[in-house]
This record gives structure tokens, C-alpha cells and sequence, in this order.
């Protein structure tokens, strides 16, 4: 792949709310070559909009990853769904991507939109107009004229797509300041106005701030709720993990380079690789005590790598943190914590694993600790392909 692909969204509940009425469902096809997201929003607020954005947005997901044409899948999902007999509006709106052939220069995109906002499309700095198809829907109770909005893109290195949901776009609705509400344009604006100051801001980044914003438009209670999505084309973020001595000290100076020709942050995880590491390269290792909290040993440092932790403890902490879904503003203040850190801001992880039994930690005629660590490190592969679509390399050394 040339680039990688960084989709993510930020999500306020409206107030009083203890579940959201807008869903953003993410998925990877089974060849991993298909990305589709859903962004709806359910009529109303509270439960009784979550299960009527849920159920749209899942149905939105099931047909996307099959062959059905994008249009007529949306048609067949407005078709189902129910039009609210006192609003004479649709229980739900939405917006479908889909972004394939990802792994060669040229993404191809298909957005469907139904009665959300329109995505915007920024490239160098500009916001794009790209042309997109109308067609015409007739369903029996509508009180107005219902249209699906259908374009199909070519992305590039640097693009990036947003959408989101009305409670972006009414946000501060009724103020003094903004008595129609913030407004697509305005949010354009301000988007437009972030990127330049920081034109790397990360998917994440750009997604919460823009909900934040719009919370601030409502004086922090927000009137609805209020949801944004973004997709960044840019290049991959690279991290090596290595943990574990080679099962033979020839292979150590092996170890040694592939770590130092990695192109991208470095991660040392157990005393004993890193003591290897230091051994050929010369670089002292500092265990800076300032990080241990009592529950984790503390972080190390040593030149030419981001990051050095124990072992097994630590990545056993890992892989139970991953399994849950942590989030970036979640972290704990430790060694894990750190190293979560890198592992979530990265997109393509390999991960380096030795196969030497530690004498510290086992009998030397008993193989169980390399069983040990190779399983918590499935579970750290599982978790970050899964739960947060990474991808993994794994070799044994």
C-alpha cells in the first residue's frame, strides 16, 4: 500500500441523553481492500433513535461489503424503513462511503447521502465540489420530495473526506450570535482554518474538534446530538515492537539491525532484548524510576529507540487494554500507557519475537513461557486488527 487509509469520529450525546441517536459503524472487508462507514442519524433522540440508527446503519454496512450496486442498496434500505406517520418524515438519515483498491495509488470512493449534510472533500488546502448524481425516490407517505445524492471519487495522497450529522450544522441554533445555526458554510470555514495552521491534524483530531466547537455553539449542552466522521489519505505511521531474545545468540545481531534499519518509531519490550539492543549498538539504557506507579515497572529510554518496557507484565496489560477498546483519551498515566500510546497513533505495526526462554522467568527444559508470549502477543495482533483495523506483521526470530 502506498498510503494508509485513517478513518475515525467524534460523538457528543444531546443533553440529558445517556445513549446517542447518531451511529458511525466502520468495517474492513474480508480482503482487506474495502473500507465502508455509516454515518446515521435516528428520528428524534435518546433509545428510540439509537435503535432506528443502529438498524439503518447496520443494514447501510451488510449491503456495502456485498456487490449490490451502493444506489440501489440505498434504495432498498429507504424502502424499509418506515416513514413517521405524524412527521411524515424518514425515521432515519444517513451517509455511506466506500472506499476500495486500496493498495494502489488511486482509492476509488462512493459516497451515498440521504438527508444528512453534504460531505465536504478538501484537497490542497481547498474544499472541492465534486459532482454528484440525484435520483428521485417516491415512497407512499413522504410529505415532501425525497432525493439520494450519489458521487463516485478518485482520492489522492493528502485528501480527506468529512461528514456529519445536523447537530454540526444547527449547532447554536436560536443564539443571538448564530440564530440559524452554525451552518455548512461556517463549518467549512473553520475546517478549512484548522487545517491550514496544522495541515498534518490527524483524523481523530480534526473530528473532535469540530464537535467541540459545535458543543461550545450550544453553551456546552448540546440542543442534539452532535456527530463527526473524517477520512485522511496519508502516509502509513510505522512501529516495530520487539520483544524477546533471538533462540540463539548468533541471531542477536539480526535483532539488533532490523530494529535499527525500521523505518519508523521503535518499541523494546523485556530487559533482556533491550540489554542486547545496548550490548551491540553501544546506547546505555536509563530506567527512569520517575514513571513507576507501584503496579507496572517503569519505562527505560536508550537513543535510536521511542520506547523500552518490561516484558511480559506489561504487554499482558496491553493486551487486556486492547480487548476493551481504550481509547486515546483513556490511557493510563504508565509504562502501558506509553506504549498504547504509539501502538494506537500507528497504522502498521510488525511485531519482532524472540523465542529464547528467559532464565529469569522458566525452567530452561520447559518451553511454556514461549507459549506465554507468543499468545499475548496473538491477542495484541487480534485485538489491533479488529478492534481498531491495523495491520499486523508478525515474525518469530
Amino acid at each position: 500500500m502506498s498510503f494508509f487509509i485513517e478513518v475515525d469520529y467524534s460523538q457528543y450525546f444531546k443533553e440529558g441523553q445517556s445513549i446517542g441517536g447518531d451511529v458511525f459503524l466502520l468495517s474492513k472487508g474480508e480482503e482487506r481492500d474495502r473500507i465502508i462507514c455509516t454515518l446515521s442519524d435516528g428520528l428524534g433522540s435518546g433509545v428510540k433513535a439509537n435503535v432506528l440508527a443502529n438498524l439503518t446503519a447496520h443494514m447501510a454496512q451488510k449491503y456495502a461489503a456485498g456487490t449490490t450496486d451502493m444506489v440501489k442498496s440505498a434504495e432498498i434500505i429507504m424502502n424499509t424503513l418506515p416513514v413517521c406517520r405524524e412527521r411524515k418524515i424518514s425515521y432515519s438519515t444517513f451517509t455511506i462511503l466506500r472506499m476500495e483498491n486500496l493498495k494502489s495509488d488511486k482509492v476509488r470512493a462512493s459516497i451515498v447521502e440521504y438527508d444528512n449534510p453534504g460531505f465536504l472533500l478538501i484537497r490542497d488546502g481547498a474544499c472541492l465540489c465534486p459532482e454528484k448524481t440525484r435520483h428521485e425516490l417516491k415512497r407512499p407517505g413522504a410529505f415532501k420530495d425525497e432525493n439520494l445524492f450519489h458521487t463516485e471519487l478518485e482520492l489522492e495522497a493528502g485528501d480527506r473526506i468529512i461528514f456529519f450529522t445536523d447537530g454540526i450544522t444547527q449547532a447554536g441554533l436560536g443564539t443571538k450570535q448564530l440564530p440559524l445555526g452554525w451552518r455548512a458554510g461556517n463549518v467549512k470555514r473553520y475546517i478549512l482554518e484548522l487545517l491550514n495552521n496544522r495541515r498534518e491534524t490527524s483524523a481523530y483530531e480534526l473530528a473532535s474538534a469540530v464537535t467541540a466547537k459545535a458543543r461550545a455553539l450550544d453553551i456546552y449542552k448540546a440542543k442534539d446530538d452532535i456527530t463527526c466522521a473524517s477520512v485522511y489519505i496519508r502516509k502509513p505511521r510505522r512501529l516495530i515492537v520487539s520483544t524477546g531474545p533471538p533462540i540463539d545468540e548468533s541471531r542477536d545481531e539480526k535483532l539488533v539491525k532490523a530494529i535499527a534499519d525500521f523505518d519508523g518509531r521503535k518499541v523494546i519490550a523485556g530487559g533482556t532484548t533491550a540489554q542486547i539492543y545496548s550490548r551491540i549498538t553501544g546506547k546505555k539504557l536509563k530506567v527512569a524510576l520517575s514513571d513507576c506507579d507501584g503496579d507496572l515497572p517503569p519505562c527505560a529510554s536508550m537513543e535510536g529507540v521511542d520506547l523500552v518496557t518490561e516484558g511480559m507484565l506489561t504487554l499482558n496489560r496491553i493486551a487486556g487494554h486492547l480487548e476493551k477498546r481504550i481509547s486515546l483519551n483513556e490511557l493510563p498515566r504508565n509504562s502501558a500507557g506509553q506504549f498504547l500510546k504509539l501502538l494506537l497513533e500507528s497504522d502498521q505495526v510488525r511485531f519482532l519475537v524472540g523465542t529464547k526462554i528467559n532464565d529469569a522467568h522458566q525452567d530452561p527444559s520447559i518451553p511454556f513461557e514461549i507459549g506465554i508470549r507468543r499468545s499475548i502477543i496473538g491477542r495484541i495482533v487480534k485485538a489491533l486488527e479488529e478492534n481498531y483495523l491495523k495491520e499486523t506483521e508478525l515474525e518469530f526470530i
